[in-house]
C-alpha cells in the first residue's frame, strides 16, 4: 500500500485510535509556561483507580496496543505504578512523559525491569538558562538526574522530548548530541498555542526564518529523530518530511483527560472539541465509534481559503489546534504558514476574543506584603 493510500484510509478513521494520549492527572510539581493542559493542581474529579482499570479493559478489548500517558506529572498519582503494571499486563504498552522529578535510583531500576515501557523526559534547553526559563527553576538539573538514573539502571533507549521554540532552535544539534550521549532518542515537537501556551505562544513560537531552519534540520536528521508528525505545515517548503503528514484528530488520535473526558485532539482541550466521556454509557468505545464530532472530522475536509494555494496538498492547511487557539478559521491557513498567508490573517485577529482552554489548573500565585513594603511572589 502506498503512503497516499494509507493516509487516505486513515483519514476515514479506524476502529480504534493508534495513538491515544491519556492525561492521568492535572497535578504537577512544575508550571511550564507552554503547558498544553494548564496543569498544576489536581482535579478532585479525576478517574479513580477502579475507573482507570475499567478504561484499560476497554482499550484491551478494542485492541489498542499502546498508549501515551502524560499529565500534569503522571508519577504524582499514588497508583501510577499500579496502573502502569495493569496496562502492561493487559497487553497495552505504555509510553509516558515526565519531567523526571520522581525518577530516583530505586524507581529507575523498577522501571527498567518492566517490558513494553517507554519513557520521555521533557527538556526544553541544553542548558539550565534556556530550559528553566520555560519549565521552571531547577527543572534542567532535575531532568538530567532522571536521565542519569535511567542510564545507570540500564533502562535502555529512553527519549528526550523537546518542544521547539525560538529560544532553543539553535540548540537542535546539541539536543541530538545529548541524546546520543545517553544512547537515547531525540523527539522534537511543535509548540502549540494551547493551554498556558496560548499566552506564551507569541513570545516563544519560532520565526518564519527559524521555521526554514527547523525544516532543513529535520530533512537532514528526520530519519533518526521523532517528531510526532507535528511539523507537516513545513512541507510547503519542499520535499515532505518523514511521517504521515496529516492531522489525525478524531481519526487516529485522541486525548482522555484526568476526569475521563474525550477530546478529538491532544492539543485542543476545549469544549468545542469534546466528544464525550469514558464515564458515559457505552464508555470510550461508544464515544470513539459514534461521537458526532469524531464522525464529522472523518469526513473530507474543505481546503477553504487555502484551496487556491499550490502548497495545500503538501501542508494540508496546517494544525487545527494552532488555528483554533489563535482565532483563525479551521479551514484557513496555519498561523505559522511558511508562505505567509497565516501571518496576514493573524494581524487582523483580536487576540482578546480568541478561544481559551475550557479548564485551567494553574496553581494560584500568592502575593504577600513583606515588612519592607516590597511585593513577594510565591508560586
Amino acid at each position: 500500500m502506498s503512503v497516499e493510500s494509507l493516509v487516505s484510509q486513515l483519514k476515514r478513521g479506524l476502529d480504534a485510535p493508534i495513538c491515544l494520549t491519556w492525561e492521568l492527572t492535572y497535578a504537577c510539581n512544575l508550571q511550564c509556561v507552554h503547558c498544553l493542559s494548564s496543569s498544576g493542581q489536581r482535579d478532585p474529579r479525576e478517574l479513580t483507580t477502579g475507573e482507570a482499570k475499567r478504561f484499560l479493559d476497554e482499550l484491551r478489548d478494542l485492541q489498542v496496543f499502546y498508549i501515551n500517558i502524560g499529565g500534569g506529572e503522571p508519577m504524582v498519582r499514588r497508583d501510577f505504578f499500579e496502573l502502569l503494571e495493569y496496562s502492561i499486563s493487559q497487553g497495552i504498552g505504555v509510553k509516558f512523559s515526565t519531567n523526571g522529578a520522581f525518577i530516583d535510583a530505586d524507581k529507575a531500576r523498577r522501571l527498567a525491569a518492566m517490558d513494553y515501557l517507554d519513557i520521555q523526559i521533557s527538556l526544553d534547553g541544553t542548558d539550565a538558562v534556556t530550559n528553566d526559563a520555560v519549565r521552571g527553576a531547577g527543572s534542567y538539573d532535575m531532568a538530567r538526574r532522571a536521565m542519569d538514573n535511567l542510564a545507570a539502571a540500564g533502562f535502555g533507549p529512553f527519549k528526550i522530548s523537546v518542544v521547539v521554540t525560538r529560544h532553543n532552535v539553535d540548540q537542535l544539534d546539541e539536543f541530538k548530541a545529548l541524546a546520543d550521549s545517553y544512547g537515547a532518542q531525540l523527539r522534537v515537537t511543535r509548540l502549540r498555542p494551547s493551554g498556558r501556551g496560548a499566552d506564551s505562544w507569541h513570545d516563544l513560537h519560532p520565526t518564519n526564518a527559524q521555521q526554514r531552519q527547523i525544516y532543513d534540520w529535520l530533512m537532514s536528521h528526520g530519519e533518526n529523530v521523532l517528531t510526532g508528525d507535528s511539523f507537516f505545515h513545513l512541507n510547503a517548503l519542499g520535499d515532505p518530511l518523514p511521517g504521515l503528514n496529516m492531522c489525525g484528530a478524531g481519526r487516529v488520535v485522541c486525548l482522555i483527560d484526568p476526569i475521563g473526558d474525550v477530546y478529538a485532539c491532544p492539543f485542543v482541550i476545549h469544549d468545542e472539541f469534546k466528544a464525550g466521556s469514558v464515564r458515559d454509557d457505552g464508555g470510550f468505545a461508544k464515544v470513539w465509534k459514534q461521537s458526532p464530532l469524531l464522525l464529522e472530522l472523518r469526513e473530507p475536509q474543505s481546503a477553504g481559503a487555502c484551496s487556491s494555494c499550490g502548497s495545500y496538498d503538501a501542508c494540508q492547511g496546517g494544525c487545527m489546534a494552532a488555528k483554533f487557539f489563535t482565532g483563525l478559521p479551521l479551514d484557513g491557513p496555519d498561523p505559522e504558514c511558511v508562505v505567509g498567508h497565516g501571518e496576514h490573517i493573524l494581524a487582523e485577529v483580536n487576540a482578546a476574543l480568541n478561544p481559551k482552554p475550557s479548564m485551567d489548573h494553574t496553581k494560584p500565585v500568592r502575593v504577600t506584603l513583606t515588612s519592607t513594603r516590597k511585593l513577594t511572589v510565591v508560586s
